[in-house]
């Protein structure tokens, strides 16, 4: 292993040095002026006036625009050459202009200093997007020519209190939602017709660091953040595998607000009030003192839930300091706390959801918790206006806890009291244990050659996790949250181990002002491990296993852009990716269960090719087309034992593949300002954001024992599971002044929850077709006296049955119910 970690390294540095060294050139005349078919390039930094760096304003020219960094800094690439005017625009500042003559292939640098402007606040319409594109270069991250989407939070009318997902990711085409949690912790997003479940086709990230329990082993994420916390979501479909690593899905990165650069402190609170005894508050408070900047906020909500036995009480917290060491180098500490305890309602049958009440339950004893803890160490270093190298060392200390009925339990027995002992059953209590440490160095540096600017970025990670896992253990007979084992040992007790080595390099060539490339690759080393006993026999032995699976995976890819106009650009990326065998791959369901030997991660490819961009300021558009190719998908078959002519054994191996194609959109148009060119009227945002996808199996084996042998079968053009055909989201946003409502209607077509494509449901309603539905919801956001902040809303509006999941085991068995009608109200104050 200490040879691959020398080759990561060495591949680091070999792809640094000569950007390093293209540092030194001058910073001007690139190339000759009379070079016309290259494109000026244009960096700079904001700063307060008390000299300190503006995160997260606007920097415009003309239709070009970027966002500024931690460090204020901002690029733009491929400008036309002639006269331009750069505006830089923010909340509560005053707009800046300065105008400047730009000569092709050359080079410029500008500063500004802002200046607050909280009085010009009042009448101001609310105009801007909730969901923009990412420049070329974002933060340290490369997204020229990938689809990828920034949501801007505080730009949004929606629930953030409960992390309402289909609202959040309204205006994202092709993301689904699972629908199964009335807490709002869990956030259960994929796209493409991958699964939802807790997010884990994305490599999911908080300030760019991962918070899920195992990228590798175990990629479920149990942690997310209070989205009335998040300044931004960033998501990068298939091509952030190059970058962030492996998944199909691409990336899915929380960004946290941060103190403001202009104030001492500034104090933040949000209060909110529903139905079914909602109760929530947010605290934040932030600044910046010298060289010093800080943030940090508590959340806590609790409520009964829209459905009986869904009790939640929800505590996170998070505190951020950066110090600003010297002008180049800045250091930062963070750590994030999330604690909660979640009852879970169970599952359904299909006759209790459709001629029952769908908010009964007959589970009261079953009860969630997952407390995470993630530290995080961060350096950034300057080099040069050119040059960055950023270093993020994170941590993870969390468990998973559950206590209540087992899955083999009826979904429609009710937990009754034993006559005999005049108790109910014992409860069976899970625990996981994680303990991860991970650090993650980046280089960006743009240089020259042959007249033009291209960015190179290149890192390395070093990780390691570590999961023990104790199953199947003797809980109590009480209904309260309780993890005290009742028994001497646990019926499994198992330790995973991961550890993982890797390099990257990605760089945009810009092939005169209208043209990038931007290819990379990824080299991975990925080392899992299990030890343990699966299960005890009757005189207390262990059933040992010893699982191991060591490989290295090289990844690829290349993105192209072409700037069609100066508002508009099509885009077209390939890029491999793979699902690593997860812990759960590696421990079979039973002792005489098998894992074949040679079992092997699940790889293929996305590609996409789209056209995006805007025109004048009323239209904002992205369309694309894409097609998903998932190899050696992992599955279990039966098999005759080795040896013998009639014993049989399930084997867990690779067995399938699937294609995933379709074609997203997403088109906004400002309806008032585009019938009139008057900008003084009011906003009407209307928005449709809509994906068609045909996601099927190429070839799925299956065995089914039949007249005293096995029939060997082949699942080829099913559909996969829980891959809509279609996902429609159509709103309208009103803004005038202080004032905006958004209506928003979600429309979903039915999907099958097994490979059997099976329709008719089953007795315990773990298979079966999960029709298609319709939801609608309401909200609206309110600001005055420049401090204060009303929202609400109405979260389906028809109360309509439906739901998006059934579960074979946890936290079910049975189809899972989406919530009914409910509201929310909240009152906010900046100080």
């Amino acid at each position: 292993m200490r040879t691959a970690s020398s080759l990561l390294l060495s591949s680091l540095l070999t792809a640094a040095v000569p950007a390093l060294a293209a540092t030194t050139t001058p910073r001007t005349h690139l190339s000759s002026p009379d070079e016309t078919s290259r494109g000026a390039t244009l960096t700079g930094t904001v700063l307060d006036r008390a000299g300190q760096p503006v995160e997260g304003v606007l920097v415009s020219v003309a239709d070009r625009s970027a966002t500024t960094d931690a460090r204020g800094s901002f690029r733009l690439y491929g400008l036309p050459a002639g006269e331009a005017t750069v505006t830089v625009t923010g909340l509560s500042t005053k707009p800046q202009t300065q105008t400047l003559t730009l000569q092709s292939g050359q080079a410029y640098t500008l500063r500004f200093t802002l200046e607050e402007a909280l009085r010009e606040l009042a009448g101001v319409t609310i105009a801007a997007k909730a969901t923009r594109y990412a420049p070329e270069v974002d933060g340290t991250t490369l997204t020229a020519g990938k689809k990828n989407e920034i949501i801007q939070l505080d730009k949004l009318d929606a629930n953030l209190v409960m992390n309402a997902s289909r609202q959040v990711f309204a205006k994202v085409p092709g993301i689904t939602v699972w629908e199964s949690d009335g807490s709002g912790q869990q956030i259960n997003v994929a796209s493409r017709g991958l699964s939802p479940n807790r997010s884990w086709e994305f490599n999911t990230r908080q300030n760019g660091m991962d918070i899920s329990s195992d990228p590798f082993g175990y990629p479920e994420a149990y942690y997310n953040p209070p989205l009335e916390a998040v300044d931004r979501i960033q998501i990068i479909r298939g091509g952030g595998s190059l970058q962030y690593g492996p998944q199909f899905g691409g990336l899915l990165n929380y960004e946290l607000k941060r103190g403001p650069r202009g104030k001492k402190i500034e104090f933040e609170t949000n209060n909110t009030v529903g139905n079914n005894g909602l109760v929530s508050t947010y605290n934040s408070l932030g600044g910046t003192v010298g060289k010093v900047s800080y943030f940090g906020y508590y959340q806590q909500r609790l409520g009964g839930g829209w459905r009986d036995n869904s009790e939640f009480n929800i505590r996170n917290a998070h505190v951020n300091v950066q110090f600003q060491a010297t002008s180049k180098l800045r250091l930062g500490a963070e750590i994030s706390h999330l604690y909660y305890e979640i009852q879970q309602p169970g599952g359904l049958t299909d006759a209790q959801f459709y001629n029952g009440n769908v908010r009964n339950s007959s589970r009261s004893r079953n009860w969630f918790s997952t407390p995470w803890t993630f530290p995080a160490f961060t350096a950034d270093y300057q080099f040069s206006d050119r040059t960055r190298l950023s270093l993020k060392t994170f941590g993870l200390l969390g468990e998973r806890n559950s206590i209540g009925l087992p899955s083999s339990v009826g979904v429609d027995k009710p937990d009754a009291v034993n006559p005999a002992t005049s108790q109910p059953a014992n409860r069976q209590l899970d625990r996981d244990r994680y303990r991860n440490l991970g650090s993650e160095l980046r280089l960006l540096t743009d240089y020259g050659l042959l007249g033009q600017q291209h960015t190179l970025a290149a890192g390395v990670r070093v990780a390691a996790a570590n999961l023990g896992r104790r199953q199947q253990g003797k809980g109590d007979t009480g209904s309260d949250f309780n993890l005290d084992l009742q028994a001497a040992r646990y019926g499994r007790d198992l330790s995973f181990r991961t550890r993982n080595y890797a390099a990257f390099v990605e760089n945009i060539f810009r092939l005169g002002s209208r043209l990038t490339l931007t290819p990379g690759v990824r080299y991975e080393v990925i080392d899992n491990e299990g030890r343990g006993y699966l299960s005890l026999n009757a005189d207390g032995s262990e059933n040992q296993i010893r699982q191991d699976s060591r490989r290295r995976v090289l990844l690829y890819g290349a993105g192209a852009e072409l700037r069609v106009t100066d508002q508009t650009n099509l885009y077209a990326n390939y890029s491999r990716a793979f699902r690593p065998v997860t812990f759960g791959d590696l421990t079979p369901p039973a002792t005489s269960d098998v894992i074949d030997p040679n079992l092997k991660d699940a790889r293929g490819f996305n590609a996409e090719v789209g056209y995006r961009g805007t025109w004048g300021k009323v239209l904002t558009f992205d369309v694309d087309a894409f097609w998903l190719n998932y190899d050696n998908r992992i599955g279990t078959i039966r098999r005759l034992v080795p040896g013998s002519s009639t014993q049989t054994q399930q084997l867990r191996t690779n067995i399938g593949t699937s294609v995933h194609k379709g074609v997203e959109a997403y088109v906004e148009l400002d309806v008032l300002h585009a019938l009139t060119q008057n900008f003084e009227l009011p906003h009407l945002d209307v928005f449709v954001s809509s994906a068609l996808v045909d996601a099927r199996y190429t070839r799925l084996l299956t065995t089914a024992l039949a007249n005293g042998g096995i029939q060997e079968g082949d699942l080829k053009d099913n559909r996969v599971e829980y891959a809509p055909k279609y996902t429609h989201r159509v709103g309208a946003t009103f803004a005038h002044k202080d004032l905006s409502a958004t209506a928003q209607l979600t429309r979903v077509s039915s999907v099958f929850a097994d490979a059997n494509n099976t329709v008719a449901a089953n007795a315990a309603a773990t298979t079966g077709r999960v029709p298609g539905y319709s939801v609608t919801d309401l909200s609206a956001t309110y600001r005055f006296a420049k401090r204060f902040t009303v929202r609400g809303g109405l979260n389906n509006v028809f109360d309509k049955n439906y739901f998006t999941r059934r579960s074979g085991g946890y936290p079910g068995p049975g189809l899972l119910p989406a919530d009914g009608r409910t509201w929310f109200a909240s009152v906010g104050v900046k100080l």
